[in-house]
């Protein structure tokens, strides 16, 4: 398939790759995958084991109050958690292909919505913010930009860094959630072929 190159002649691409059908239980998936593979989990809790005090019992078996060891039981206040939460991983296992297979879904549904926008090249000489609002008006882009160039420099993400919901990533930092959460991609033609190479 062809795919229109702004200010260029069109670039021929992958059917495979740029063409293929939208699986939406795979993208819901993996993204769901890499969501989870971002979580801290360091939430920690004590557990009655693991309370400060004593472990004294606090009043006598017969003659009034409750049959009880100590206070660090669960049901009093200040006491320890019953299932105290621990640090843990929140990672799923998605094999790869599967997960390159997601992205070519992502990317395919980019093209057929025209979402996905292809330049010869996407640098700028110096930073300035003002520079990039230009470029992306002659774009025709706007809401949430992805910009994917196959090796992003300095100039071009300090021009971007001060502009709400613009980010610029290379190739090899490519994910399914930036993807997903763009209404707009732009890749320089270098990328495409990068990204064709990647996902064959």
């Amino acid at each position: 398939m062809e795919l229109n190159v702004i200010g260029a002649k069109s670039l021929s691409v992958s059917d495979e790759v740029f063409g293929g059908e939208y699986k939406k239980a795979l993208v819901h998936q993996v993204v769901t995958a890499y969501q989870a593979g971002g979580r801290a989990g360091t939430k920690a809790q004590l557990s009655r084991g693991e309370m400060s005090g004593t472990t004294k019992k606090f009043k006598k078996q017969k003659g009034g109050g409750a049959r009880h060891g100590d206070y660090r039981a669960p049901i009093f206040v200040g006491g320890g958690v019953t299932f105290a939460a621990k640090p843990r991983s929140f990672e799923q296992k998605v094999n790869r292909k599967a997960y390159r297979v997601a992205i070519r879904s992502i990317i395919a549904e980019l093209c057929r919505q025209d979402r996905l926008k292809v330049v010869s090249e996407l640098s700028m000489e110096a930073p300035s913010t003002k520079g990039m609002i230009a470029k992306l008006a002659e774009l025709e882009v706007k809401g949430r930009v992805l910009l994917v160039s196959e090796d992003s420099t300095e100039a071009l993400y300090l021009s971007a860094r001060n502009i709400p919901y613009i980010h610029v990533v290379d190739v090899l930092a490519l994910n399914p959630v930036s993807l997903v959460g763009s209404d707009y991609v732009v890749m320089t033609v270098d990328a495409v072929k990068k990204v064709e190479e990647w996902l064959a």
